[in-house]
């Protein structure tokens, strides 16, 4: 039958009557894409039965991501419009890679998918929603360093009865400010908490804050924080936006959940209070990050926001051998707050990790440097080896050992040990003792001191090269005329350092020189610069530790000049196919594997760390921080134990084995005893022959 175009009706679609066809929930979904296939039972029931509020508890090693593309592309197969379908993510790499597997995974391109990190949606949203916010829709986002040069304004203009140089550094005034915004804690409770030696500066600090809130307004601009604050505060305060934004998110994703701080969890619930489609994804036993705002009981207390939550558990590793996941499940059995879970490795059996006992620090290092050679030997890639370890000052001896042994390794997300700002600070000063004519450290030293910038750093050192004194006379001497008025005072600190090394020096006790630094001067400096000062101040201690083994303050020099320039100061620098080993903190590691770990420094004290074992929640941080570090391993893992260890104001002191360790099943790891012997390693008595 041919239609005449002629005699076509025009119908009233005001008279029209919709019907709307259902899915019978009874037939099964056609895709393309065979998920049975793909997936195993536990993370197939994740995306196919993930609706509602579903908490999904991923093990290490477990497949998250892929459960989630997967749960994505199920979605849009399904039918759910993608600009409805929202998945955050804690990076930019992450969400690059979701994006781009599901598009392979579809084969086309879901476009209008809402896809990033919380700060990236966020910035969308309150573009869309500029004025609710208090803002017009091209306001400016002020990027960290704006963001420091704006506060560095505002410190600038405080009236201080106090000292300058004891007063936070903008950069410290930065982290203080941002961590009371992430935690919704005010800023007396995180200077009690965090940064107590701050208290007298409380009214100041609060008074900073107030100038750089008001200079962000009137610039009509935000800071990555204002991004998630500002966010949560138009669902909270503006009902229009809240009702529009919970209707146009069908499904909401959140990735590592155990990552969230307070804001992130709450802006997550309230998107979802309209259609109740909230799944997040992530695992209590690696929640190792609440020095940055995370908080472990964002994932801990969903059950109880939710009471008709689904849990999932994907408990199937991919990754390490039995061996391996036997003891890291064990090592969790100690934390009272957590879900229970057990890993169960598809690897087959290989070999038990080993406990390894060393005499100290220094049979520790000739351990791992021997051990990896024979590994590499083994087949083993020296890429695919990594040493994990609690904190930083932890390398230090591993370093010096790597470099007398020509072997290339790279630091994970830093800078080598020696080449960190706070140890070339201290080993200037030590410089200029053993050598007066070093420029470079004259400059380096003096610029610590406020109020004196390079041009006259120079200025001082050219005089006293003029005045032909010994450097003790010349620290003696009145130089006043020199030094601008304004840099007397941080002059008299250097004086006063310097002073104080030539006094320690007389032993030639090189560590009583660096403990000198530390106490005359230095010690302030570092509270009032750096936000991770008490980390660096236990990295300064175990300098003064290390070098007590080299007979005078020049041998100690001379051998960390050896070092310098030494390829893999960062994790940049090796590439293509070179060789080089990876040496990381365990923060750094975490989401990364390889073939052979070696976790070392465990002994009490160091790890877990003494600051630990204050308060209950932070030792059972430490334990997941344990469990984090074991679960980076596929094949080999080398737990390590010095059993003494060198403390500069307390001599040799017996180093008590990590309670991580204690707490293990014996059967869980074999246990080696290194010594000292002329053949190559022997396992068969428990000995490891160095």
């Amino acid at each position: 039958m041919t239609l005449d175009p002629c005699r076509l009706t025009l119908y009233n679609t005001s008279r029209m009557k919709k019907y709307t066809l259902h899915d019978d929930p009874n037939l099964p979904l056609k895709t393309a894409i065979d998920y049975k296939a793909a997936l195993n039972t536990e993370q197939y029931e994740v995306v196919t039965e993930g609706e509602g509020y579903s908490l999904v508890l991923a093990g290490a090693g477990s497949g998250k991501t892929r459960t989630l593309i997967y749960r994505l592309a199920y979605l849009i197969e399904k039918g759910v419009p993608p600009e409805s379908i929202l998945l955050m993510t804690f990076t930019n790499k992450a969400a690059r890679e979701m994006r781009d597997r599901t598009e392979i995974l579809l084969k086309n391109k879901p476009k209008g998918l809402w896809n990033g990190t919380f700060h990236h949606v966020g910035n969308r949203i309150l573009r869309m929603y500029a004025e609710e916010a208090g803002y017009t829709k091209d306001f400016a986002i002020l990027d960290e360093h704006d963001s420091r040069d704006l506060i560095k304004t505002c410190v600038g203009k405080r009236s201080s009865s106090g000292k300058a140089d004891k007063f936070p550094k903008p950069s410290v005034v930065q982290s203080i400010i941002s961590y009371s915004v992430n935690t919704e804690k005010t800023l007396e409770k995180v200077v009690d908490e965090k940064y107590p030696y701050f208290s007298q500066f409380l009214p100041e600090i609060k008074r900073v804050r107030e100038m750089y809130e008001k200079k962000k307004r009137l610039s009509n601009c935000m800071d990555y924080d204002d991004l998630l604050e500002r966010w949560k505060w138009l669902l909270e305060n503006v009902p229009d936006v809240r009702g529009r934004l919970s209707s146009r998110f069908r499904y909401i994703m959140v990735d590592e959940y155990q990552d969230t701080n307070i804001l992130q969890s709450d802006i997550s619930d309230m998107l979802a209070s309209k259609n109740g489609n909230l799944l997040v994804v992530g695992d209590d036993a690696q929640s190792i990050y609440s020095f940055r705002g995370a908080s472990v009981k964002n994932i801990l207390s969903f059950p109880d926001r939710h009471k008709d939550a689904k849990i999932f558990r994907l408990e199937t590793n991919y990754r390490s051998t039995p061996e391996i996941l036997d003891l890291a499940n064990d090592s969790l059995v100690n934390n009272l707050d957590q879900f229970e879970k057990e890993l169960r490795a598809v690897s087959p059996p290989f070999e038990k990790p080993a406990l390894v006992e060393t005499n100290d620090s220094y049979s520790q290092s000739s351990f791992v440097v021997q051990r990896v050679l024979e590994l590499r030997e083994q087949g083993v890639d020296m890429k695919g080896i990594s040493v994990l370890f609690r904190a930083h000052y932890q390398s230090a001896e591993l370093e010096m050992e790597l470099v007398k042994r020509n072997i290339p390794y790279v630091i994970r997300g830093g800078v080598r040990f020696f080449e960190q700002a706070h140890i070339k600070d201290v080993i200037s000063y030590l410089r200029i003792l053993t050598n007066s004519s070093d420029e470079i450290s004259w400059t380096r030293a003096l610029t610590l001191c406020p109020g004196i910038g390079p041009a006259y750093a120079v200025k001082i050192f050219e005089r006293f090269l003029k005045s032909g004194a010994s450097l003790k006379s010349f620290m003696a001497s009145d130089i006043s005329r020199v030094v601008p008025e304004k840099a007397r005072s941080g002059f008299g600190r250097f004086v006063k350092i310097m002073s104080s090394v030539l006094e320690a020096a007389k032993g030639d006790d090189t560590a009583a020189m660096i403990n000198s630094i530390l106490v005359n001067g230095y010690e302030t400096y570092v509270m009032a610069t750096f936000d991770n000062a008490k980390d660096r101040i236990d990295d300064l201690r175990e300098l003064a530790n290390f070098s007590h083994e080299y007979g005078t303050v020049n041998d100690f020099l001379n051998d960390i000049t050896l070092r310098e320039g030494f390829k893999g100061e960062t994790s940049e620098a090796a590439s293509g196919e070179e060789e080089y080993l990876v040496l990381s903190t365990i923060h750094q590691a975490k989401g990364l594997e390889w073939d052979a770990v070696f976790i070392i420094g465990l002994s009490e004290g160091q790890f877990p760390h003494a600051k630990a074992l204050i308060e209950d929640n932070d030792l059972e941080e430490e334990r997941r921080l344990f469990y984090v570090a074991a679960t980076r391993a596929r094949k080999y893992l080398y737990l390590i134990h010095p059993r003494t260890r060198y403390d500069y104001q307390k001599g040799m002191v017996i180093s008590r084995k990590s309670r991580f360790l204690e707490e293990l099943p014996a059967d869980d790891y074999e246990l080696w005893e290194t010594g000292y012997g002329h053949g190559g390693a022997d396992v068969e008595d428990e000995e490891i022959d160095l």
